[in-house]
């Protein structure tokens, strides 16, 4: 604990702005400490995995949260589109402080590129009438290429460094990283709340939307830059290759048997969870990629509700829904601003 409240005072003008997140990490690190003296559990006893499960608990929040209502829209292939720009924000950070010493969060870079890249998937395809699978491809095509010039152009200072964010790594969560995340759970949890009848109203009815007077353009870019604050906060433990499966995956579970929007909002965010805490266990107790196993645990939880919703069917009950047919039960969904 004393090492993380001496941080603000030893660091930039970034950690002194989040020396109240720092408090905090180092309460919940006192919390698991004590935790661990109950329990006896290995992992509970260092820093970093206290660091790095805090972070996963924020990602099973988020990126279901996100992810439903981007699955209802068909925008799964998003999350990857902004996973390869987030990878160029993190080039980009790093080579600003290889070649220029700017000393700045590859983090921070990549939140700013990743949601510059966000509104132009929307801006694309709003100006082109391309259809939102030609614009993801455009700036996903864009990103990667982006982050891989800068590293060949400086291979020596980057390829080394690159790796943690293109695998994911429980140990590289620093304090600095999960101070940024909470400030990112934060900001994408008031959001959601904020404008979810809206959000809601332009998922399923877009057109019925505009009419009442929404601005379905402003919503459908709101939804995507939180979207690229999901990918980048997920990034740290995931990696850039597997941070879009968090999107999809546990919100295609919990469709195979849920009845409702809000149902399958819930379910999404409890399987979500469920599968970081028992991936990033089996990560540590195997000396595995967390992120890997966070996916295979997943993937495993899905089909393990697929099993259920055709027993649901065969025992009578209502039909399991078609991925991104759920029926919505929130009378509020049409309140417009």
């Amino acid at each position: 604990m004393t090492g993380l409240l001496l941080t603000p005072l030893q660091a930039g003008p970034l950690d002194a702005l989040l020396a109240r997140l720092y408090w905090l990490l180092a309460f919940w690190s006192e919390v698991l400490f004590a935790l661990a003296r109950v329990t006896g559990l290995e992992l509970l006893q260092y820093e970093f995995m206290h660091r790095a499960i805090l972070v996963g608990l924020c990602i099973g929040v988020m990126a279901p949260l996100i992810g439903t209502f981007l699955v209802h829209r068909q925008l799964a292939l998003i999350g990857d589109a902004l996973a390869h720009t987030a990878f160029a924000g993190v080039a980009v950070g790093l080579f600003l402080n290889a070649v220029l010493n700017f000393g700045v969060s590859p983090y921070l870079t990549a939140v700013v590129v990743a949601m510059i890249a966000a509104l132009l998937i929307e801006l694309i395809s709003e100006a082109t009438d391309a259809y939102n699978d030609v614009s993801m491809a455009i700036v996903l095509s864009t990103g990667f290429a982006l982050g891989s010039t800068l590293i060949s152009i400086n291979a020596g200072g980057l390829a080394v460094g690159i790796n943690q964010y293109l695998f994911g790594n429980l140990s590289t969560v620093s304090a600095e990283n999960a101070a940024i995340l909470l400030v990112l759970f934060g900001v994408i949890v008031t959001t959601v709340a904020v404008t979810r009848n809206q959000l809601l109203y332009v998922t399923f009815d877009e057109t019925a939307a505009a009419v009442s007077g929404l601005s379905v353009n402003w919503y459908n870019r709101v939804m995507v830059m939180l979207t690229a604050l999901v990918v980048v906060g997920a990034m740290q433990i995931m990696g850039v290759i597997l941070v879009a499966a968090m999107l999809v995956v546990p919100v295609a579970g919990a469709t195979q048997i849920s009845r409702s929007f809000t149902e399958s909002l819930f379910v999404s965010v409890v399987l979500a969870e469920l599968a970081v805490l028992l991936g990033i266990g089996a990560a540590y107790y195997g000396e595995a990629t967390a992120g890997g196993v966070i996916v295979l645990v997943a993937v495993a939880i899905y089909a393990v509700t697929v099993v259920l919703g055709k027993l649901q069917t065969r025992l009578g009950e209502t039909t399991t829904p078609e991925l991104g047919s759920i029926e919505t039960d929130d009378t509020d969904a049409a309140s417009s601003d």
